[in-house]
């Protein structure tokens, strides 16, 4: 892996857990050599880890589409700032840039971001680490659902295992190296 691609909220949120899980975060991406794909935005938890990143003299690699540019909120620090014209070439671009993604807490941009990439993962688009980091216990009712989805028949137990799952980046990192994309030779 050479690069992770972050989702995450253009917005603080309410708990300084979210922006120093996003320190933490950027500290582990730098100590093992990651560089780091995100939306571009300069606010909110994606401006902290950006700015966490490049603080460790990290890499930063932005996507950000035209509409958020025309709204001043791009980061102008980064490493290479990818200007694109829709929200779906964003998302395609971060794809092809990362070799894994992570969800930090956010709200409806988060949630699709995190939920398309393992989508793409199920359908054998990509064969790439997903995970979140589940920071103050956010996404404990996401995974709950995902739990109820596979006692109810609707998501194999195998397209649930592809979403790693810890409130500590280091954990969450070295359970990507250890990944194992399922095989694509069958439905999931």
């Amino acid at each position: 892996m050479q690069r992770i691609c972050v989702y995450c909220a253009s917005s603080p949120g309410i708990r300084p857990d979210y922006g120093d899980a996003a320190r933490a975060l950027a500290a582990e991406l730098v100590q093992r050599g990651y560089e780091l794909v995100y939306g571009g935005s300069s606010v909110g938890i994606m401006g902290v880890l950006a700015d966490a990143v490049l603080e460790h003299d990290g890499l930063v690699h932005g996507v950000i589409p035209e509409l958020l540019i025309e709204k001043e909120v791009s980061h102008d620090g980064l490493t290479q700032l990818h200007v694109v014209r829709s929200m779906h070439e964003r998302k395609a671009l971060m794809e092809s840039l990362a070799d894994a993604f992570i969800a930090l807490p956010g709200g409806f941009g988060t949630l699709e971001e995190l939920v398309e990439i393992l989508t793409w993962g199920q359908l054998h688009i990509h064969s790439k680490p997903v995970g979140i980091l589940n920071v103050a216990s956010y996404y404990d009712s996401l995974l709950s659902y995902l739990d109820h989805a596979v006692a109810e028949g609707l998501l194999t137990a195998a397209s649930r295992a592809m979403l790693h799952s810890s409130a500590d980046p280091a954990t969450l990192l070295e359970m990507f190296r250890s990944y194992v994309p399922p095989p694509a030779d069958k439905w999931q």
